[in-house]
């Protein structure tokens, strides 16, 4: 039988080790920390076989303990990991299938040598599992089980086939996504957040990368580390987010509410529009400098539709009041697929009304221009 993946001989530091570490010079120590670093990295790397099977006596190892089991601990005798398919400084994504269902498989390296990292993942683990464990929703990702055993911790949830936003989006030519599915993707993100600020959570990381599509090309929203109840994200400390997606308040670390979701909101719709990256030619740091001390935004092309540019800008206004809820956001897009669906140009100023009222008020309506007529 193939290695398990979740081996803890391979990854877990050993006895020896430790007893050697301790009796070697500060300087030799960090040296010896860095290598067996290296080496757990490396092991965490290799585990691509899509043949991995937990196999029995590891699973026993691994199984947490009746009372430290939660309703959502993994079973992992039921769990067959595969490929990787995503990574990140501290985790890999892998493919999956648990209770012979398709999954992804997130796991968190958690480094005993850096206890301010340690810390800060764990951290990060719990609150993810807590927010997705009570979230259901069409357009959140549906959360399947986890399991916490250092040195590597793992959240099951569904496998969304198609990647996330940001690589459907380096496929596509620049401005080529048509207004129809502009504005379906749009509302599966609004929809997403509008359900998750009604629960009293804020996402904090909202960005491209982090709206997975699935086989339908469904947008849902995903990655939960950072966020945190309304309620208590004043208690926290530090800008949380990307930068390129941050809103200023945030970058600032000044107070702020919900409304910093909006506005990488909008950041997002720009990228829909476009099909390109925010701030394309500045360093993270650059595009938080030019948005928080220059009010620099991403240039919105003229061929931008009028009425999603005024979206657009409503959602990435400085004074964080005057950003709409994603109430209003859901009911905006609403209307402006209803016009397209019904053949007519988008307005901004309208309430939702009737087709008739519509043609009615054609003449006030704004002149609706596409881009590049291209159908994604």
């Amino acid at each position: 039988m193939a290695s398990s993946c979740f081996n803890p001989f391979r990854l877990r530091r050993s006895k020896s080790s430790k007893r050697l570490s301790s009796s070697l010079p500060s300087s030799s120590k960090a040296r010896l920390n860095s290598d067996m670093e290296n080496m757990e990295r490396k092991r965490f790397d290799s585990l691509e076989s899509w043949s991995m099977i937990l196999d029995s006596e590891n699973v026993e190892t691994w199984e947490a303990s009746k009372e430290d089991q939660e309703e959502w601990t993994a079973d992992l005798s039921q769990l067959f990991i595969g490929n990787k398919f995503a990574s990140g400084a501290q985790s890999r994504i892998y493919r999956g299938i648990y209770k012979q269902r398709a999954v992804a498989v997130k796991m968190v390296r958690v480094p005993n040598q850096k206890e301010e990292t340690r810390a800060s993942l764990e951290q990060q683990f719990k609150s993810e599992v807590a927010f997705l464990s009570r979230l259901l929703h069409p357009n959140i990702v549906q959360f399947i089980a986890a399991c916490k055993k250092p040195p590597v911790y793992c959240i099951i949830t569904e496998y969304m086939s198609q990647g996330n936003l940001r690589m459907y989006l380096n496929k596509k030519e620049p401005y080529s996504l048509s207004t129809e599915t502009i504005l379906r993707l749009a509302l599966d993100i609004s929809r997403g957040m509008e359900y998750l600020h009604s629960q009293g959570v804020i996402h904090r990381d909202l960005k491209s990368n982090n709206l997975l599509l699935n086989d339908e090309m469904r947008v849902k929203v995903a990655d939960f580390g950072t966020s945190c109840l309304e309620t208590q994200c004043r208690e926290t400390k530090g800008n949380k987010g990307t930068y390129r997606w941050m809103a200023p308040e945030m970058i600032k670390e000044k107070p702020y509410t919900r409304k910093v979701d909006v506005y990488s909101f909008g950041i997002v719709l720009w990228e829909l529009t476009t099909a390109l990256l925010p701030f394309q030619g500045m360093t993270p740091v650059q595009a938080a400098f030019a948005v928080a001390e220059k009010n620099e935004r991403p240039p919105l092309p003229a061929s931008c539709q009028p009425a999603l540019a005024h979206l657009i800008k409503r959602c990435w206004a400085t004074n964080s009041a005057k950003r709409p809820d994603f109430s209003d956001i859901v009911a905006a897009l609403e209307k402006y697929d209803e016009c397209v669906k019904e053949g007519l140009p988008l307005t901004h100023h309208s309430p939702l009304v009737s087709r008739n009222v519509i043609l009615n008020r054609l003449k006030d309506c704004v002149s609706m221009r596409s881009s590049v007529p291209v159908q994604a």
